[in-house]
């Protein structure tokens, strides 16, 4: 099992995803939320009122999850909703990777005194409460508002067929993952984790389609960085746009 923070960045693009052959599944986002959003975001938190976790779990989960969440009409959760959802609307590297249709109100939760939440995979259609649109799940986004010195375990664990990720990334950066997958959060022995976690319905529900759809938006970034490929930049151009056409439900 692998572990990761950081990861480098390469002609200006974020290189933090993790590939199975040249699968991209899972995507590390660096900076979603700045340090000043982060802190105002902490700050609300810790004086909001906070409900069990369970209320929200179906008759599975309930026996698995033990944490603390936001309701959703929760005026703290709609404006910091809010501020997740106009960051990421300006955030290329979650667009591309998720070329999302539909995104559901991110939600809050925090784990402390031993609270964890054992494997599960996310419900496949979920009713956004602040919109009523049904959302299919294609991919899971959460948001760490917590840095990892702020507590002991609290990794978010995801087991896929690319193996298994044990993640615990610093605040304000975001890991995004197909929503097909079997994940947990550790118990948090020491400390308090707090973080938001949403799902995305996608243009194209294909996980190995995205994977390709967003390999190649990185790799036509790269060469339109150099001027002697215009000519190929237009036709791999013209070839993504085939293939969203192709495999798009818009």
């Amino acid at each position: 099992m692998r572990e990761f923070g950081h990861a480098p960045r390469e002609h200006g693009l974020f290189l933090g995803a993790f590939q199975r052959e040249e699968e991209i599944m899972m995507l590390v986002i660096p900076d979603v939320l700045t340090q000043a959003e982060v802190a105002e975001a902490r700050e609300l938190l810790e004086q909001a009122n906070w409900h069990s976790g369970r209320e929200t779990a179906g008759y599975i989960a309930v026996t698995q999850k033990s944490n603390e969440q936001l309701h959703v009409h929760d005026e703290v959760a709609v404006k910091l909703g809010q501020l997740i959802l106009r960051a990421l609307s300006s955030n290329q590297l979650f667009i591309s990777f998720v070329l999302p249709l539909k995104i559901f109100s991110p939600m809050f939760n925090r784990y402390r005194g031993g609270g964890e939440y054992g494997f599960h995979i996310d419900n496949a259609i979920r009713v956004d409460p602040l919109s009523g649109q049904r959302i299919r799940t294609d991919v899971s986004t959460t948001v760490f508002l917590s840095n990892p010195e702020d507590y002991v375990g609290g990794e978010l664990v995801i087991n896929d067929t690319y193996g298994v990720e044990s993640l615990k990334l610093p605040a304000g950066h975001a890991v995004a993952y197909p929503s097909t997958s079997l994940h947990r959060v550790n118990p948090v022995t020491q400390g308090q984790r707090t973080a938001s976690f949403f799902w995305a319905q996608s243009m194209v529900p294909d996980d190995a389609r995205r994977a390709i759809l967003f390999d190649l938006d990185n790799s036509i970034q790269r060469l339109a960085t150099r001027q002697e490929n215009v000519d190929e930049v237009t036709r791999l151009t013209g070839t993504y746009h085939n293939l969203v056409r192709q495999w798009a439900q818009a």
